[in-house]
This record gives C-alpha cells, sequence and structure tokens, in this order.
C-alpha cells in the first residue's frame, strides 16, 4: 500500500462526516504514513424528504457510495452498519465493523419528558417501522409521525412544535457531542435496536487486498461477529422497508445471547424471541432466531408490512 493514496467515501450529513473522522482517526493510528483523502458523496436518502419506505428502505444511503466503489471512484466507504441491508453486494465486502457503541435508542422531548410522561395522544416522529411498533407498544395513545432529515434537522422540529418527541439512535448522538439533549435513553428492554445499530462497518471491494488490509486495523472481532448474528436473523426473515424487524446481540465470555423481534408498525401483533449459544456458531444462532419466530406466525406480519 506504499505511495497509494487511500479514497474514503462518506454521505455529506454531520453526523456521517463525523463518523468518517472517528474511523480515519482509528486507521491513521494503526497505519502512521497511510494516506487518506475523503470524498463527501450525497446519496438517494440525502436528497430526498419522502418517507424511506417510499423510497426504497435504508439502502438509499448507500447506494451511490457503492456505486462510486465499484466504479474505482473511492476505497473505502463508511457505512452506518443499520443503515446496510442484510444481503450483500456483488463485488464488495464488509472488511471491517467498528467496536460498537451504545445500541440503545433515546426520546428527545419538547419539555423534557420521558416517554412514559409523554401526554396522551403524544406526536412522535419516526421513519422507522422498528420504532414505532414498539413505541405503540410502550403507549398505545401515542401519534406516530413520519419524520425525515438529518439529526440536527428532527431536533430542530422537536423544538419548534411539529412534534411533541421523537425517538433517535444514542450511538449518533454521542458521536455529535448531543447526548445531553437527550430527554431519556430507552430500555434495551422497550426498545430493541436496529440490527447493527451503534456499529459502523467499513466497505471495500471484495479484490482490493490492501483495502481490506488496511480496514482491517478497525474491525472488532466480537461486534463483527455479534452485528454477523444479527444480520443472519434479518437476512432469513427476507423483512422488506416495511417491516418492524429488531434484534441484538449480547455476549458473555464465548456465550452470545440474541434476541429478535418481528411485529405490526401499526401497534398490532409483536413476537419475541430468545436462542443462546457460542459466539463461534454467530450467523446459524442468527438463523435458528428466525426460525423460531417464523414459527411462532412472523411471516404473517412481514407479508402484512410489505
Amino acid at each position: 500500500m506504499s505511495g497509494r493514496v487511500f479514497v474514503v467515501g462518506s454521505r455529506g450529513s454531520r453526523l456521517s462526516q463525523r463518523q468518517t473522522e472517528l474511523t480515519l482517526d482509528t486507521l491513521r493510528k494503526a497505519r502512521p504514513g497511510v494516506r487518506f483523502q475523503v470524498q463527501t458523496i450525497r446519496t438517494a436518502g440525502d436528497k430526498s424528504r419522502e418517507s424511506l419506505s417510499e423510497i426504497g428502505g435504508r439502502g438509499v444511503f448507500i447506494i451511490e457510495l457503492e456505486r462510486a466503489l465499484l466504479d474505482g471512484e473511492i476505497d473505502v466507504a463508511v457505512h452506518s452498519l443499520k443503515d446496510m441491508p442484510s444481503a450483500t453486494t456483488d463485488g464488495l465486502a464488509v472488511a471491517a465493523v467498528t467496536e460498537r457503541a451504545d445500541v440503545r435508542d433515546v426520546v428527545i422531548s419538547r419539555d423534557g419528558a420521558i416517554l412514559s410522561a409523554l401526554p396522551e395522544g403524544a406526536v412522535v416522529g419516526t421513519g422507522s417501522p422498528r420504532r414505532a411498533a414498539q413505541l405503540l407498544a410502550a403507549r398505545s395513545d401515542l401519534r406516530i409521525a413520519d419524520i425525515r432529515g438529518n439529526v440536527d434537522t428532527r431536533i430542530r422540529k422537536v423544538k419548534d412544535g411539529e412534534y411533541d418527541a421523537i425517538v433517535l439512535a444514542a450511538a449518533g448522538l454521542a458521536r455529535l457531542g448531543w447526548l445531553d439533549r437527550a430527554s431519556e435513553v430507552l430500555s434495551t428492554e422497550v426498545m430493541l435496536p436496529a440490527v447493527g445499530q451503534g456499529a459502523l462497518a467499513l466497505q471495500v471491494r471484495a479484490d482490493d487486498s490492501a483495502a481490506i488490509e488496511l480496514v482491517a486495523a478497525a474491525d472488532h472481532p466480537v461486534s463483527h461477529r455479534v452485528t454477523a448474528a444479527e444480520r443472519a436473523f434479518e437476512a432469513h426473515l427476507g423483512g422488506g422497508c416495511h417491516a418492524a424487524i429488531a434484534a441484538l446481540g449480547e455476549v458473555s465470555g464465548s456465550s452470545l445471547r440474541l434476541r429478535g423481534l418481528v411485529a405490526d408498525p401499526a401497534g398490532g401483533r409483536l413476537l419475541r424471541g430468545e436462542v443462546e449459544g457460542s459466539l463461534e456458531d454467530a450467523e446459524p444462532l442468527g438463523v435458528r432466531l428466525a426460525q423460531l419466530l417464523l414459527s411462532q406466525g412472523a411471516a404473517a406480519l412481514l407479508e402484512e408490512a410489505s
């Protein structure tokens, strides 16, 4: 990799740029002397103000970055792992997953109220079917309203009175230094996180051995394996962008506990399951959890949401 300048692709949002900075800090410490150049790429998800389900789901945040990788315009793409569909793209590989940050979600409300103290019928903004389903499971009286925009835009909409509260990922707020704006950090018993939430993924061309070797320095093997279990769970379920799917793997020694959820985003039926096994068998464990929930009727819920 001597003499090569590695071009790192990032979305243009403040959070994406911050996540890229943190990734480069790690790589520069591990690979002193390697040169990097950041290229900002505006994705379809950043350009559109329509709901995610209308414009193609989570993948809209990564399509242009993947195209730039395949075309050789960039060498490494930095993604929030939760934005990446569980299906892999031919010719590309997730060569590293960073150490996972806080997996939880937070509530930001206009007057600082926690979820249980929001007024009856409060309007809560989220574009996530996963969050919508679990919010309604906790508070069936809430009015769930779609919301788009970057983190700072969403927070401003709460302050301006468009919403009584919003739900965001704790990891993103923390990376921006804004965690003190949260009214409440939600327990995973109340709000199971998105698959891969809290981790960053470094994607490269599958045949670029130098880039694969480079980004390996940022890989956190336990986080990589745990999130692989969650992604295997989601992949085996086959849910689309309208589906309310959540999963969380937790490690104790060499053991992995994996919890999963499939729900009706409109606040109807909600299925939960849990399996435990060896961390070495992370992906088969994800498949086993998916099979458990499918045996309980998850297929019907996923079909209704499609």
